[in-house]
């Protein structure tokens, strides 16, 4: 199953403003929402936003990222505009259109 928009949304920006490569950042981001009891496919909006409040700032600091704080509420911000503009399929989704329902 792929990772929702949100994730990709979250993972693209900390990329763009720290020196972190991709599969770091991927990887301190999946390792923040398993803190938080959540995984990279199914989480909203609001579930990140809460983990990029209480958890990703620390894991930040733990990588030498100065800023984590003030970088994961910029990043809080934007997260609205991703969204209205995402929908997570859920199992039952996926099944209901492969039966036609």
């Amino acid at each position: 199953m792929a990772d929702s928009a949100i994730f990709d949304f979250v993972c693209d920006k900390l990329e763009q403003a720290t020196g972190m490569d991709r599969l770091a950042v991927r990887g301190t981001v999946r390792i923040g929402l398993k803190q938080a009891g959540l995984e990279a496919r199914g989480v909203t909006a609001q579930q990140m936003a809460v983990v990029l409040e209480r958890v990703l700032p620390g894991e930040l600091t733990t990588r030498g990222v100065e800023g984590g704080e003030a970088l994961c509420a910029k990043i809080r911000s934007g997260l609205s505009s991703v969204a209205a503009g995402s929908q997570v399929d859920t199992p039952d989704a996926v099944f209901q259109r492969l039966g036609g329902a």
